[in-house]
C-alpha cells in the first residue's frame, strides 16, 4: 500500500474530527449550564418565597377567616375553599372538552381540519389572561353579577388549549400497531379509540391536565373581573363570588400593613406547594400507568 493510501485510511484522528469533538464537548457544557441555570432559578424563587412567608404559616393561617378592619391575625380559609371550588369547576369544564377535541383531531379529523383547529388552539393559548377576563366580564358578568362559576369559565378557556394540545401530543405517541391490531379484530373505530388508544395514553393525559390546572390555579387577572366582590366567610357555593388564593395575594400586597405582606408571601408558598403536589401526583400516576402497560 502506498503512503497516500495509508494516510487516506489512517485511524488517527484528523483535525476535522478533533474539531467536531471539541464542538460536541462545548455544546454539552452549554446544555449542562443551561439546565443548572433553570434549576437555580427555580430554587431561588422557592427559597425567596419560603424565607418571606414561612413565618406566617401556622394552623390559624389555614383555618381562620381574614381579620376584620382594625384586627390582626386571621387566615385564608375562605380563599382556600374558594380556590378549590373555582379550580374544580374549571377542570370539570375544560378537561372533557379538551380531551374530546384532541381525540377528534388525532383520530378522526382530516389533515386540513387538524391544522386549522390546531392553529385556533395555539392562538387561544397565546391570548393574555386579562383579555379572557374582560371577555367573560362582558359576556356573563355585566347585568348579572359576579359568581365563582363565571371565574371557572374564564379559567376553563385558559385550560382548554393546554389540555387539548397535551392530549393530542400524547395520543400521537401511541403506536399505530395497537390501532391496527384492534381494527383487524373487527373492533369499531370509536371502541378502538376509547378502549385501546385512550387508556394507553391516560398517564400523559393526566399529566397535561395537571399542568393546565397548575397554570389556572395561579391566574389572577380573570378573577379581578368576575369574582372579586367576595364574602369573607367560607362558602362552597359556585353561584356566589368566592375569594381565591391569587386574589388574596394581590389584596395583601396592596395593603400598607407589613403583616399582610408576610401573609401574601405565605399564601404564595401555599399556592406553590399545591402546584408541587399536583406535579408529583401526575408523575406518580404516569409512572404507574407505564408500569401497568409494561406488564
Amino acid at each position: 500500500m502506498s503512503r497516500a493510501a495509508r494516510e487516506r485510511y489512517s485511524l488517527r484522528p484528523t483535525a476535522q474530527l478533533r474539531r467536531r469533538k471539541l464542538v460536541n464537548h462545548l455544546m454539552e457544557a452549554i446544555g449542562t449550564i443551561a439546565a443548572l441555570a433553570a434549576v437555580a432559578v427555580l430554587g431561588l424563587v422557592v427559597w425567596a418565597v419560603a424565607k418571606r412567608g414561612a413565618g406566617a404559616l401556622n394552623r390559624d393561617f389555614f383555618t381562620e377567616l381574614p381579620p376584620t378592619f382594625g384586627e390582626t391575625g386571621g387566615g385564608i380559609a375562605n380563599s382556600i375553599a374558594g380556590s378549590i371550588v373555582i379550580v374544580l369547576v374549571a377542570t370539570a369544564m375544560a378537561l372533557p372538552i379538551g380531551v374530546l377535541v384532541a381525540i377528534y383531531l388525532n383520530e378522526l379529523a382530516a389533515p386540513r381540519i387538524r391544522r386549522s383547529i390546531g392553529l385556533v388552539l395555539d392562538v387561544l393559548n397565546g391570548l393574555p389572561s386579562i383579555v379572557i377576563g374582560i371577555f367573560v366580564f362582558g359576556l356573563l358578568v355585566i347585568g348579572h353579577g359576579q359568581a365563582a362559576w363565571k371565574a371557572s369559565f374564564a379559567l376553563a378557556i385558559i385550560m382548554l388549549p393546554l389540555v387539548a394540545r397535551a392530549t393530542q401530543e400524547v395520543l400521537a405517541l401511541v403506536p399505530d400497531a395497537l390501532r391496527e391490531g384492534s381494527l383487524a379484530l373487527g373492533v369499531s373505530r370509536w371502541r378502538t379509540t376509547l378502549g385501546v388508544v385512550v387508556p394507553t395514553a391516560l398517564g400523559g393525559i393526566f399529566t397535561g391536565a395537571t399542568l393546565a390546572v397548575a397554570r389556572a390555579a395561579g391566574e389572577t387577572a380573570p378573577l379581578l373581573f368576575v369574582s372579586s366582590v367576595t364574602t369573607s366567610q367560607v362558602s362552597w357555593d359556585p353561584k356566589q363570588a368566592l375569594q381565591s388564593i391569587p386574589l388574596t395575594i394581590f389584596e395583601f400586597l396592596e395593603s400598607p400593613n407589613p403583616e399582610d405582606h408576610e401573609k401574601a408571601w405565605a399564601a404564595a408558598l401555599v399556592l406553590m406547594t399545591f402546584v408541587l403536589v399536583l406535579s408529583l401526583l401526575s408523575k406518580a400516576f404516569l409512572a404507574r400507568s407505564r408500569r401497568k402497560l409494561a406488564r
